[in-house]
């Protein structure tokens, strides 16, 4: 790469990112990487979970060359057209000219800066293995044994959410599953694979009954919460090797 400190081109970022975050490796439900090309340089990312409407204003009043979030556009059996809401976000991006980098898949699975292993970092736990569709979730143990409401206001302190909470309170546990975002899919094989809990972003209604009748206790951080540390995360990672900018934008969603 040519670019000085403190300036990138998009297309080496885009090159680092795509090599970076192993693109490649997931069958993504939205295309990851470049999703909206603006300037050709780059000297200020903003980053941030979703590019909703509020993210792109606050990226445009800080002066954004480019922005890098976990949720972009384009999603899979989403309208095609580009209308709307989709119409005012996209618009801002161009009239600003500024580039919308999003990854998905590949920021939950990264296996330093993703969301799953940056929730482990934050809240201390140890990642024994991965399971799950493409392993992204991961199995793991917990620094010291603890009850399931312990661990669940544990967990509210520091992502300042209060969980769902689904299972026993009382409940001794030790050995953990987490996947971030919309995991609850993933209850069953965290069940099967012998988790006394698991942690996930969001919950479905038939999770109620397969906690209550499998013993192993359910918590839904939210979605937003448990995928803010991987994009912040990335962030930190570019400003230190580039020099470049970047700042992390949080948009408060309760879900």
């Amino acid at each position: 790469m040519s670019s000085a400190p403190g300036v990138i081109q998009r297309a080496d970022l885009l090159s680092y990112l795509d090599k970076l975050l192993e693109i490649e490796k997931y069958k993504d439900f939205c295309p990851d990487g470049l999703q909206v090309e603006g300037r050709a340089t780059i000297r200020k990312i903003v980053c941030g979970v979703t590019a909703s409407q509020a993210f792109l204003d606050a990226a445009v009043a800080r002066g954004a060359d480019a922005v890098l979030v976990h949720h972009g556009y384009f999603w899979k059996g989403e309208d095609y057209r580009i209308v709307g809401m989709k119409h005012h976000r996209i618009a801002t991006l161009i009239r600003n000219d500024i580039s919308l980098f999003t990854y998905h898949l590949p920021l939950d699975g990264h296996p330093e800066l993703g969301n799953n292993a940056q929730l482990a970092k934050i809240m201390g736990w140890t990642i024994e293995r991965h399971f799950g569709e493409g392993d992204l979730g991961c199995i793991g143990r917990l620094s010291a044994p603890s009850t399931l409401g312990t661990f669940s206001q544990m967990l509210a302190t520091q992502l300042g959410r209060e969980p769902l909470l689904l299972g026993d309170p009382s409940r001794p546990i030790q050995r953990i599953a987490w996947c971030s975002g919309g995991a609850q899919s993933f209850f069953d094989a965290a069940i099967t694979a012998g988790a006394d809990c698991f942690v996930t972003g969001e919950v479905s209604e038939y999770c109620t009954h397969m906690a209550r009748e499998s013993g192993v206790g359910f918590l839904a951080c939210g979605h937003h919460a448990t995928e803010r540390c991987g994009v912040q995360a990335l962030g930190r990672h570019l400003a230190e090797k580039f020099g470049i900018q970047v700042d992390y934008v949080e948009i408060e969603n309760p879900v």
